[in-house]
């Protein structure tokens, strides 16, 4: 029968969100309920509250999340009830034409739970990317829930849901990076500093970390960066080409989504290098780009789409490197708070005072 838990829930444009009392359906054919045990408090959420991304209010916040499987609806086999998961936004189809094409990263229809969560009064509720975790419980489709190991912490865990994700991918799948090759990142929030560590990762031997706030490149070092480029004290784009020889960086990540930082990452990739945007761009602005540069230099421009992933196969990888101490997923939390600290939990991420504040229920 459907259950009553709690939720946080952004009602209108810019207004503070409240933690009400929502209902949860009981899962339909091809979904679950998921008990959330950790849910990270991301960016995206806070485009929600402020009607960026449309206005489908009211909206059930949350996305970043693990938890564990409490029911299962009709012909669900991916998962069973006590299965620890991770949720994603990449439901895959297996039936459009990138699907078909062996691209499941890049599908097309991914799919959300058919049912709708509510308010008491009946309202229905719009899942944050077809989600909804900042509650104690919520539905999604089944395949929006990756099984992994469960010896994870789900605070760490659930960060792989989005931004660090979307930061690894940026630098293992969309860029490619490798051993020996040098990378730039601009902006070390938590996407960018999940883009240095999975650069990390993969072997680069240069891994430069530009940002405006010193803080904030000190913990880029954390994660594995070799240099730091505070770009409000020096150009970033000299500072660049100088480390890596007067060539610049086989791989630059814009983490931001700002035009002129965009610019400055094309401008400081090597000869047939790769610039690799993970930063969300405001839908209003623009960047113009010298056309002969785009050719003379070769290499790539390239988007990431939540890292380019597929959270079947990189979800459990990534948690298995994390259990042999190899990912530093710990280092993204920054703190943990209740349900009711999510407002303020907005207020320290516009101050850029955290990296990530992880809701624990």
């Amino acid at each position: 029968m459907p259950q009553e838990v709690r939720g946080v829930i952004a009602r209108a444009k810019g207004e503070p969100v409240t933690v009400e009392t929502i209902v949860i359906p009981d899962p339909g054919p091809g979904e679950v309920v998921v008990a959330v045990q950790a849910c990270g408090v991301c960016h995206t959420d806070l485009h929600y509250r402020e009607g960026g991304i449309n206005d489908d209010f009211p909206f059930l916040l949350g996305h970043e999340a693990a938890g564990i499987v409490e029911t299962v609806g009709e012909g669900v086999t991916e998962v069973a009830p006590g299965d620890f998961v991770i949720l994603n936004w990449r439901a895959v189809c297996g039936e459009c034409r990138s699907c078909l094409r062996g691209r499941p990263h890049y599908c097309f229809a991914t799919h959300n739970a058919q049912q709708k969560m509510t308010l008491l009064d009946g309202t229905e509720l719009s899942p944050a990317l077809g989600i909804g975790a900042f509650a104690d419980k919520t539905l999604v489709a089944a395949g929006q829930a990756t099984k992994v190991d469960p010896e994870a912490r789900p605070e760490a865990a659930g960060l792989l849901g989005c931004g660090v994700m979307a930061g690894i991918g940026a630098a293992l799948n969309t860029g490619g990076v490798t051993r020996g090759d040098s990378v730039a990142v601009f902006g070390c929030g938590g996407v960018g500093d999940a883009a240095i560590e999975g650069s990390r990762i993969a072997g680069a031997h240069t891994i430069i970390a530009v940002d405006l706030d010193d803080t904030k490149l000190e913990w880029a070092k954390g994660f594995g960066a070799t240099h730091t480029v505070n770009a409000a004290t020096e150009d970033p784009v000299a500072r660049i080409k100088e480390i890596t020889g007067g060539n610049g960086a086989d791989v630059v990540i814009e983490a931001i989504g700002l035009p002129h930082v965009y610019k400055q990452a094309f401008e400081a990739r090597d000869l047939a290098g790769t610039v690799v945007l993970v930063g969300v761009p405001n839908p209003e602005h623009t960047i113009e780009l010298p056309f002969i540069e785009v050719f003379g230099r070769g290499g790539a421009l390239k988007s990431s789409w939540y890292g380019d992933c597929l959270p079947s196969r990189d979800f459990p990888m990534l948690i298995d490197l994390y259990l042999q101490g190899r990912l530093n997923l710990d280092g993204f939390v920054s703190e943990t708070i209740g349900l009711d600290q999510v407002e303020e939990a907005f207020h320290k991420m516009e101050t850029g005072g955290v990296l990530r504040s992880v809701v624990v229920l």
